[in-house]
């Protein structure tokens, strides 16, 4: 991307170090200029979710100055993973460039092969910024671990194992508990599950369990079809891509049908999980219906989804399929390359023929606004599912919002999860709930929008 861009949604390559920090006990070094490593942790912390182990103003850099620009900055970066690697408790180190590494030319690479060859647990990867965003960060993360950490193992196949490749974490505000929730729901049917990232992640030792699954499982529209691909070719490992996070009854139950066939799980034993959580779900959300009815003309019946093509295609599905909601707009947010556009648009389709005009890919925030302005019209019947900056959006405009998506200012979140079905059930919660609040905040306090515009600039 060569432009500048109103309310950016991602940052830069070197994003790949919350990826790291995502795995229990892994240690990113980063080779780049001062505060790029702090930036990126400053944009990732959306919820207010904290540095980790070793995360945030804590991260080993070498802090690359003028005299490493003209010089080169190997003889810093060999220091300062000889020092990470003596100092710091970790069980995998991650180096990563950012651009004034990658410019200059260091042999970051090869300078980290030759710790590896000591029998350090490091890998290393170019990640600067002027190579792509957070998604093409993080694949490239995943793929360099495999590639150098996991290594030419030889696999042994244990039936019922399998790895998970989804959500972004960070990039994703919710990724913790969406990881949560897909591993439960795979182990309901029987299935052992390497979630590879957060606290019920094994850490480097699941990682180098990869070999061994009957199968991957990629559940996301298209950010890690290049790893699953890598490990088909490298371990002979089939996967299954999903392209649609599970979210409410009737995704769900279509996501455990597909696994369960796939991993070859009896009928019967998948059929038996959905029937008792549908129960569940069915009697929560009938209860619903007398509230529904009271309130109807004051409810938001239009939808406007502003988020990357996992969770937009996934949240818009699920409200316009189970809670009536009507697509107004799907604005993906991701900057997919190219060559995944169709098959996005026909996932989009797949879930409801109203997404093929409504969907559409556009990074810039500006843009996204000014479009949404123009179809809202003087509407008040609403909802915007977004980031902090429909937040104000919705408030200029007298309408209604839930924080799905990236950056999230004002939000506190520690393992929220709307994925599965009780995931459904709590989107529906929240939406409903912030309808009240969203109302009684915007006749309170009409000054507050520059205010909070202000905040999310320093992002």
């Amino acid at each position: 991307m060569s432009f500048v861009i109103e309310q950016p949604r991602f940052t830069c390559a070197l994003a790949a170090q919350q990826t790291v920090l995502a795995i229990p006990r892994a240690l990113p070094i980063i080779h780049a200029g001062p505060g790029c490593a702090a930036k990126v942790s400053q944009f990732a912390s959306a919820g207010q979710q904290g540095e980790g182990y070793g995360g945030g103003l804590q991260i080993a850099c070498t802090n690359s100055y003028e005299q490493e620009v003209v010089f080169g900055g190997e003889k810093k970066l060999r220091a300062t993973i000889d020092g990470a690697l003596r100092v710091l408790k970790g069980d995998l180190f991650v180096v990563l460039t950012g651009c004034t590494a990658d410019i200059v030319g260091d042999d970051t690479i090869n300078i980290t092969k030759e710790f590896a060859e000591q029998g350090k647990p490091i890998v290393g990867v170019e990640t600067a910024g002027f190579k792509g965003n957070s998604y093409y960060g993080h694949e490239a993360a995943v793929n360099a671990i495999i590639e150098q950490f996991v290594g030419e193992a030889e696999p042994k196949l244990r039936k019922g194992l399998v790895n998970v490749f989804s959500v972004v974490p960070y990039q994703d505000p919710f990724w913790r508990g969406d990881l949560e929730a897909l591993k439960t729901l795979l182990e309901s049917i029987g299935l052992e599950v390497n979630i590879l990232f957060g606290y019920d992640s094994g850490g480097a030792a699941e990682w180098q369990d990869i070999p061994n699954a009957q199968f991957n499982l990629l559940v996301s529209p298209w950010v890690g079809l290049s790893t699953v691909k890598l490990l088909e070719e490298k371990y002979g490992t089939p996967f299954l891509h999903y392209p649609v996070l599970p979210v409410g009854a009737l995704e769900t139950n279509a996501f455990l049908r597909a696994v369960g066939t796939y991993a070859g799980i009896p009928t019967d034993t998948v059929e038996r999980v959905i029937q008792k959580e549908e129960e569940r779900y069915y009697q929560y959300l009938v209860s619903l219906l007398d509230f529904l009815g009271d309130y109807r003309t004051n409810l938001p019946s239009e939808l406007y989804t502003v988020a990357d093509s996992a969770y937009g295609l996934s949240f818009s599905s699920f409200l316009v399929n189970e809670a009536g909601f009507v697509l107004k707009g799907l604005y993906i947010t991701d900057d997919a390359p190219q060559a995944y556009a169709a098959l996005i648009n026909e996932i989009a389709k797949s879930r409801d023929e109203s997404f093929k005009d409504r969907t559409f890919f556009e990074v810039d925030g500006g843009l996204i606004q000014r479009d949404i302005k123009k179809k809202l019209g003087n509407s008040r019947k609403a909802l915007f599912l977004g980031s902090s900056w429909e937040k104000l959006l919705a408030r200029e405009t007298n309408n209604l919002y839930t924080f799905v998506s990236a950056p999230i200012s004002d939000a506190v979140i520690i393992n929220k999860s709307f994925l599965g079905y009780r995931g459904g059930l709590q989107l529906i919660e929240e939406i409903y709930t912030d309808n009240f609040k969203t109302k009684q905040s915007v006749s309170r306090n009409t000054n507050s929008y520059a205010i909070e515009a202000e905040a999310l600039k320093s992002l």
